[in-house]
């Protein structure tokens, strides 16, 4: 009797999460760890992923430290690299999570342009410009938000 045919690869996805302090320190760790995890499962330091991941790792954390504080209480990065095939490298998923459940920012579509004479505002620009997807969901296991975005890698 022979083996089945295998019709589909393989598939490993990479999950990388990490909880750190609500601060801006926490917000700079946090980059720093997830780019060089990036780097760990080869999206390369300063390749077009690892640029646009950095800024989506930055105002995300930054926006959960500022505005998703909670005292006493930290955020989660969670980083999940789900592989491609020859066309496209995979998709690059970049979550941060807090535990504020108001104050939750505005989703795709509903972002208004800050003025010219505005110091903040534009983070979330920032995360539309650049994600492929990304949307504001209720945090698992509650209380608290997500903000997700998604990178899709191409060759």
């Amino acid at each position: 009797m022979e083996a089945p045919t295998k019709t589909q690869p393989d598939v490993t996805v990479r999950v990388f999460r990490r909880q750190f302090s609500s601060n801006p320190r926490g917000a700079r760790l946090a980059r720093r760890v997830g780019l060089h995890q990036l780097h760990a499962w080869g999206i390369p330091y300063l390749s077009d992923a690892s640029e646009s991941a950095a800024l989506i790792i930055g105002e995300l954390t930054a926006n959960a430290v500022t505005h998703g504080r909670v005292p006493g209480r930290d955020f989660a990065l969670c980083l999940t690299h789900t592989p491609g095939d020859r066309e496209v490298l995979g998709v690059l998923r970049i979550e941060v999570s807090d535990t504020r459940t108001e104050c939750r920012p505005p989703g795709p579509g509903e972002i208004a342009t800050p003025a010219d004479s505005d110091d903040s505002g534009r983070g979330m620009l920032i995360v539309d410009a650049l994600a492929d997807r990304w949307a504001v969901i209720d945090r698992e296991p509650p209380p608290g938000k997500t903000v997700r975005a998604e990178l899709d890698l191409l060759h």
